[in-house]
């Protein structure tokens, strides 16, 4: 029928224009009918329980649970963690207030992934999808047992509804795409649903990404006059195995299992889900927070700091064996983490200034001095991967660099150098001399010299600032050592620790003012069109992902061939030209990455025997053990 109405439109368009008799217009409307259905029955329609961008999915239609988990995790107990700082909303699809911690555990997805494979959905709320060979449309035929945490049923009209809200009223991330890049959305029926996708673009990701849409009930939305874009500490209504159990604002947030929940006999969920309550507990800094854990106030902790975990677990419930320190294998992509320039700042305008400030960070050092040698340093956006550039680009990279070469987006040595790599410094000593050179030479060269106190100027006198914020005292002991070198160097530079309602205030949209941050660069084992969200020029000023104002056209042009990629090489190769390039510009300083979880724990778990590859999965997988649970109580140690 879409299609019927597409022709009818052509005729009323061109009838107005009066250049085509009726007969002409009727035989032209029959021929574009004719021309579309050929193409869509000349494609082989797809009916599957998920869909996998290349290849196979793993998990075949009827496969009873996930290779991760244990099947028969007893249910019952509580996992508690710490947060760090404060909340006041429990709607994280807002840029207004602060979301608790979790809070999007509420809710769930049409698909979800797993964590043992790349780049496969598999049917959530859905019993099958159906699409064409080339993607550019879905269907979704529900479950009918799907149901809100109120016990009232989901319907083809919450995701309709959820897809129009998250439209008009999502995120800039949500709305670029949602707006761009799907044609129509149409409610078959009751529980079935399609999304068609805007001609002309890659479809390769798209039934995926509409699949993950998160949804919320209509009939509570509107019957509650609520607002995505409002801070509110009301949650929407959600499907999600969990719901809001309690909270104190600011201080303490409760999740409690559903005991009605829907999916627990759903193979994705057989073995997850698996705590009765999950207890989030907030601290304004890491010592009062480890000094809680300490004390069993909660029980699980994903430590962070490497001096922490080198030299403070020594207290006397881990010597007594209450508690496990551990270290878990970490198959996951490098996070990307590294300090961000704001290139909307006018004195981050210049390539060499961003070098030269990047050059007086010393990793070495810090990792031996202050990380234990427990770190590794990262030099890709894509660390740990194939796309991962590396070297001078190898053909493939060549014939996506060229054209932009020749075109003048990028400069002739990107098509010779070796991929931009962070550099090495003297592990001895704090300032590294020979990169103090460096980075004096390449200030020269941009203008900004030195006075007679030594603080580098422009031509209009003004002094080269540079202001690192951050909200986690944990860094200071990081960043100190770097303001100093920076100042060896002639740069005006101090570190500014803030609280997270400020911090957010200052590194989000609109405002975005700061000069540097500690951020994590957006990468995927598949890159699609969620990298425009990160990088396009069209999301500099609003996205909380593009937070350093990264606008540059020969990236736009490499995110088109990203996401228009149809096979795992072809993306592994662009992938690579994008990650060179962006490593070029130099709006990044790398800072470290380790491949293991260092975590500790009261000795109340059970984790499966084959853990996830790609998560650690604390909170869905692993179970409380009565047994042992009950032994520490006896003991006192917990309550």
């Amino acid at each position: 029928m879409r299609q019927v109405r597409i022709a009818q439109a052509a005729v009323r368009q061109r009838q107005g224009a009066g250049w085509l008799s009726a007969g002409a217009m009727l035989a032209a409307a029959l021929l574009a009918l004719s021309v579309q259905s050929g193409r869509a029955q000349d494609q082989k329609i797809i009916t599957a329980h998920g869909i996998s961008t290349f290849g196979e999915l793993k998990y075949p239609a009827d496969f009873k649970h996930l290779d991760y988990v244990n099947p028969d995790a007893p249910k019952g107990g509580e996992m508690s963690q710490w947060y760090p700082g404060t909340f006041d909303s429990m709607n994280p699809y807002s840029v207004k207030g602060v979301p608790a911690a979790l809070a999007s555990i509420l809710y769930e997805s049409i698909l979800t992934t797993t964590s043992d494979e790349i780049g496969a959905s598999y049917c959530l709320m859905c019993e099958t999808m159906e699409y064409p060979e080339d993607r550019s449309w879905v269907i979704f035929n529900l479950r009918k047992d799907v149901k809100f945490s109120d016990g009232s049923p989901l319907t083809a009209e919450d995701i309709a509804f959820s897809y129009n809200l998250f439209r008009d009223k999502g995120i800039a991330e949500f709305r670029s795409v949602f707006n761009s890049k799907v044609q129509s959305v149409e409610v078959l029926d009751p529980y079935k649903i399609r999304f068609t996708f805007t001609p002309g673009i890659p479809f390769r990701d798209m039934p995926a990404t509409v699949g993950s849409l998160t949804v919320f009930s209509k009939a509570d939305y509107e019957g509650k006059k609520r607002d995505l874009e409002d801070s509110s500490l009301e949650p929407f209504l959600g499907t999600g195995q969990y719901v809001l159990g309690s909270m104190r604002p600011g201080q303490q947030i409760i999740y409690k299992r559903n005991p009605d929940y829907w999916g627990s006999s759903h193979p994705l969920q057989v073995g997850q889900g698996n705590f009765d309550t999950i207890r989030i507990e907030y601290f304004g800094d890491d010592n009062a927070a480890f000094e809680a854990f300490k004390s069993g106030i909660y029980t699980f902790r994903n430590e962070n700091s490497s001096k922490q975990w080198a030299t403070g677990y020594d207290f006397q419930n881990l010597t007594n064996g209450s508690v496990v320190k551990a270290e878990i294998p970490n198959g996951n992509i490098a996070t990307g983490q590294g300090f961000l320039f704001n290139l909307r700042r006018p004195q981050f305008q210049d390539p060499r200034v961003r070098e030269a400030i990047g050059l007086m960070f010393n990793f070495e050092w810090s990792n031996e001095t202050l990380f234990y040698g427990l770190y590794s340093r990262i030099n890709s956006i894509w660390d740990n991967t194939a796309m991962a550039a590396s070297g001078p680009p190898g053909p493939g990279e060549v014939a996506i660099l060229q054209p932009l070469v020749e075109e003048g987006l990028l400069p002739a040595s990107i098509l010779t150098d070796d991929a931009v790599m962070a550099p090495v410094s003297n592990k001895d000593k704090a300032l590294d001399r020979k990169n103090l050179r460096k980075a004096s030479a390449l200030l020269d060269e941009a203008g900004w010299a030195p006075g007679a106190d030594g603080m580098r100027r422009n031509d209009k006198g003004e002094t080269l600032k540079v202001e690192f914020i951050e909200d986690s005292p944990a860094f200071e002991r990081v960043i100190a050592p770097y303001v100093e070198n920076l100042r060896a160097l002639g740069v005006d530079a101090k570190f500014t620790l803030l609280d997270p309602a400020q911090m957010s205030n200052r590194s989000d949209p609109p405002s975005f003012d700061f000069d540097v941050i500690v951020g994590h660069m957006v990468n995927a084992y598949e890159p699609g069109g969620e990298m425009k969200q990160a990088y396009a020029s069209t999301t500099a000023d609003n996205s909380t992902r593009n937070r350093a104002g990264l606008a540059d056209p020969a990236v736009d042009r490499i995110l088109d061939q990203i996401e228009a990629a149809r096979t795992r090489e072809d993306l592994d190769v662009v992938t690579r030209a994008l990650d060179r390039v962006l490593r070029s510009l130099r709006f990044w300083i790398p800072q470290w990455n380790k491949n293991v979880y260092t975590v500790a724990y009261y000795d109340i778990y059970g984790r499966p025997e084959t853990p996830p590859t790609y998560s650690l999965g604390e909170m869905s997988t692993w179970w409380v053990d009565a047994d042992k649970l009950a032994k520490l109580k006896a003991a006192g140690i917990l309550k």
